[in-house]
């Protein structure tokens, strides 16, 4: 079966999980994780988790797996710790969590960024992979990153992606 085939046949109705990664700004302060939410309701998921964490390895893997435990989201978007700083961890805190990495998204949102702000693409270090039957996205904190990796990628792809991770 070819591809138009896979979408035909995949999820429209997903429940998704949306954590945002930061140690400055709160929920309520989150512009980039309150969009993905919006935007994520109205492709018709339900969003079954939104929460913000600081920056921390531990914290991270932890809520991911209690995030996952506790709601079985078929996705989680995750916002903020994907750059070059110190204090950005979230790609340490869960690629080690992948039984699956999705390398062709890295490669995408980075070509897509490059389009847009040029050779500052390289300070990103967006991911994707499969914990246990969900869709890991990380993605950086700013809120055009995270328009353009939805808009562009994730949303037009998430059922898809999601039936083959179910699919035994």
């Amino acid at each position: 079966m070819g591809v138009a085939g896979h979408r035909k046949e995949s999820m429209p109705h997903l429940r998704v999980g949306i954590l945002s990664m930061s140690s400055s700004r709160t929920l309520a302060e989150d512009e980039s994780g309150a969009w993905i939410r919006k935007h994520a309701e109205k492709e018709g998921h339900t969003v079954v988790f939104h929460g913000r964490i600081p920056d921390d390895e531990a914290e991270i893997r932890k809520a991911v797996r209690d995030v996952i435990r506790e709601h079985t989201p078929h996705a989680m978007i995750l916002t903020g710790g994907t750059g070059i700083t110190r204090s950005d961890v979230t790609i340490e805190a869960v690629t080690p969590m992948f039984r699956k990495t999705l390398t062709a998204f890295s490669t995408l949102f980075t070509m897509l960024s490059f389009e847009e702000i040029d050779s500052a693409a390289i300070l990103s270090r967006a991911a994707a992979g499969i914990v246990a039957d969900t869709v890991l996205f990380c993605l950086p904190g700013s809120l055009k990153a995270c328009k353009l990796a939805c808009n562009a990628i994730i949303f037009p792809e998430l059922g898809h992606v999601v039936k083959h991770v179910l699919d035994r």
